[in-house]
């Protein structure tokens, strides 16, 4: 097959396949059309291309965005969409040989996610039940908030979820996950009750709208807004909200930490890693193996906060 004409075309046809084939979702194909957009602007300053460049060339790229001060993590991605778009080309028959199969990237350093103790989840989710302007914002922002820590989910799985999936006082949610990937995942008692109260106000709301002339919501939490249901930046904005008025550090709290919080917490309440793995919607296990370390981590910090052999034999420590 004869190989695009311009890198905007190489670029272009790489992405849709990706969503049709692999159903990438959206702010992944957004990160993987910036970097190879990058890629071609430094290969176009080169006077060549996707389809002249060679392993060198990648070489040079990677150790020109390592000149740039750009973080590990940015470089290891920009290397991993170009491996994949050469991989693309190759399959396609677009090129005869591929340039980048041979590279090793920067790798990925290993942070260990920051969490919330189980007293600091405790304040946020009273904070959530007494903060906004109306009672349809509380009985949301606690809907949200028991929702968000009793399932795990991620941020843009919670805010798009169909309305439809909560109807009929659902013990499980069935939620699609990245890539087109569906999962179901439980609901506490607190999160049943909080989605209950929330959906009577919800649809009373949108029932107003209808007789205004606007049409009905699909989404559980609507939102007037392009994306029709609340937006991941304006719940990110709630809950470090949240945090201030539940005098937990703003800084410790975002809507990913309570993922976070989840499964560290049901994994110190005798979870196994596979059944977390499945609720969190891992493709790997090795990527829920983490909250292991997270949990070593703070059952070292109460060792030795409480342990009489950890204290200074003195009395200082």
């Amino acid at each position: 097959m004869v190989a695009p004409a311009t890198s905007d075309l190489w670029i272009s046809t790489f992405l849709q396949a990706q969503a049709a084939e692999l159903g990438a979702a959206n702010n992944t194909l957004l990160a993987y059309g910036r970097d190879l957009k990058d890629f071609a602007a430094w290969l176009e300053r080169r006077k060549t291309g996707f389809t002249e460049a060679e392993r060198d060339q990648i070489e040079a790229y990677m150790i020109d965005c390592d000149a740039q001060g750009l973080a590990q993590s940015t470089r290891a991605r920009r290397l991993s969409a170009i491996k994949q778009i050469y991989r693309f080309a190759f399959e396609e028959g677009w090129r005869d040989t591929n340039p980048a199969i041979q590279i090793k990237g920067p790798g990925r350093q290993k942070r260990l996610p920051k969490t919330l103790d189980v007293p600091e989840v405790d304040r946020l989710l009273q904070a959530a039940r007494q903060t906004g302007r109306t009672k349809a914002d509380r009985v949301r922002n606690t809907c949200l908030m028991e929702v968000l820590y009793a399932t795990g989910m991620r941020v843009t799985e919670l805010v798009s979820l169909p309305v439809s999936s909560a109807r009929g006082d659902p013990r499980m949610l069935l939620v699609l996950g990245k890539g087109g990937k569906e999962r179901m995942v439980p609901l506490s008692p607190p999160a049943r009750e909080a989605l209950a109260a929330w959906l009577i106000l919800r649809d009373e709301a949108e029932d107003h709208a209808v007789t205004d002339g606007g049409q009905r919501s699909k989404f559980l939490f609507p939102s007037r807004g392009k994306s029709g249901h609340l937006t991941r930046h304006m719940f990110f904005l709630l809950v470090k909200e949240l945090a201030v008025q539940g005098g937990v550090s703003p800084e410790k709290v975002t809507p990913h930490t309570l993922r976070h919080a989840f499964a560290t917490h049901l994994l110190a309440n005798g979870a196994d890693l596979r059944s977390i793995q499945t609720l969190l919607g891992h493709a790997d296990v090795a990527t829920t193996e983490i909250y292991t370390h997270v949990l070593d981590e703070r059952l070292a910090e109460l060792v030795l906060e409480h342990h009489p052999l950890a204290k200074d034999p003195d009395g200082k420590g």
